[in-house]
């Protein structure tokens, strides 16, 4: 495994894995870690051909460092995406932890650094810092985590929010020249970041225009630091299949009756709060032009939890929704989060369709590219 952007046309899969059943359709409940459904929906994803799986970071949720290596021990290709709030651990620690695991998987280990946009549940686990500054602390954070993980001698680090003296690099990552970083954040403060640092930039499911702008800006700011061909980009989708075009709506349609009846306790919490964190408000905003802004995006769902969380929809056939998939590629997107609402069930549906229809119309359209460039020469 190399560090993303190396292949940069290359489409890749992410699933999302949590440690016991739950979505906007299935309120969690018995004990926070269902180690034999965690197992399982590991599985389903190793064998289903999941590039990497998204072990979240939640304030009430069970440790990710400890879910990956468990899940290392138990799969045997697929990687793992851990979220990471900068903050809770010092960096050092954090560099070590990521190599170690990095290790134990034989180099399938990712990290997912989200600065948090949530002031209350920062408060949660002790962190105080507002917004603006939790981005510059995470930009000294992931500075100091390259340092280590490309270092060959001790690291030294003075900064605003971190003073390190001799930080060892001997805990070496197997990818070379380290792990690969994705980010999550859409505030102008959060692209700054992701300018510097992301080789993966992720955002949430929007329209074409909203992806197109957005991608626009993370290039600019990573041209300011030579970069701008290097980040590549994640959309993050609930998918919702069904073998008709109809049926795939009305399913969608009992889903969003479902959630009503839920009224968000599942997962995300109530939904009559508005989002401070800019990735919802974007989601809101698409909602805005209708639960249908544009082909086969759903936006109906994300209205009624108030978009906490990855909450838009492409519905159609999985043919249907590989198509839609590719124009999205088409955009400059080669990663796509994807989760159901049935999370075990859709993740082995995915796998069985999805997954293979996109990957055969991406290699089409690379073929295709590279015919016409052979073409023009």
């Amino acid at each position: 495994m190399t560090v993303p952007g190396s292949h940069l046309n290359d489409v890749e899969f992410i699933g999302m894995v949590q440690p016991r059943e739950q979505s906007e359709i299935h309120p969690p409940h018995g004990e926070a870690i269902d180690l034999g459904y965690f197992r399982e929906s590991m599985r389903v994803h190793d064998e289903g051909g999941f590039d990497r799986v998204l072990i979240g970071w939640y304030s009430n949720g069970p440790d990710g460092f400890l879910l990956a290596t468990d899940a290392a021990a138990h799969t045997k290709r697929v990687g793992f995406l851990v979220a990471h709030r900068p903050g809770f651990l010092a960096p050092s620690l954090a560099a070590r932890s990521y190599a170690t695991l990095d290790q134990l998987s034989n180099g399938r280990a990712a990290i997912h650094v989200i600065s948090g946009g949530d002031d209350v549940d920062q408060a949660r686990d002790g962190d105080w810092l507002g917004k603006d500054d939790r981005y510059a602390r995470t930009d000294e954070y992931v500075d100091i985590l390259k340092a280590i993980w490309t270092g060959t001698k001790p690291v030294d680090h003075e900064g605003a929010y971190y003073r390190i003296k001799g930080a060892s690099p001997e805990v070496r990552t197997v990818q070379k020249p380290r792990i690969p970083v994705y980010f999550g954040g859409a505030s102008e403060a959060a692209l700054r970041v992701a300018g510097k640092h992301a080789d993966v930039y992720a955002l949430w499911g929007e329209t074409q225009a909203q992806v197109r702008e957005i991608v626009g800006r993370v290039r600019e700011e990573a041209a300011r630091y030579g970069r701008e061909h290097e980040v590549r980009f994640s959309l993050s989708f609930r998918p919702i299949l069904a073998e008709t075009e109809e049926a795939a709506w009305a399913k969608a349609e009992r889903i969003l009756g479902r959630v009503r009846e839920v009224r968000g306790q599942a997962a995300l919490g109530p939904a009559n709060k508005a989002p401070a964190n800019a990735g919802s408000q974007r989601l809101l905003a698409a909602a805005e032009r209708g639960d249908r802004p544009e082909g086969r995006l759903y936006t109906a769902i994300a209205r009624e939890t108030g978009a906490r969380g990855n909450t838009t929809a492409l519905v159609g056939t999985p043919q249907q929704v590989a198509e839609a998939f590719l124009e999205y590629y088409d955009l400059g997107v080669t990663t796509f989060l994807i989760r159901g609402f049935d999370p075990l069930e859709d993740a082995a549906e995915y796998g069985r369709t999805l997954l293979p229809l996109t990957k055969r119309l991406v290699a089409q359209r690379i073929a295709e590219r590279t015919a016409h460039r052979v073409a023009a020469e």
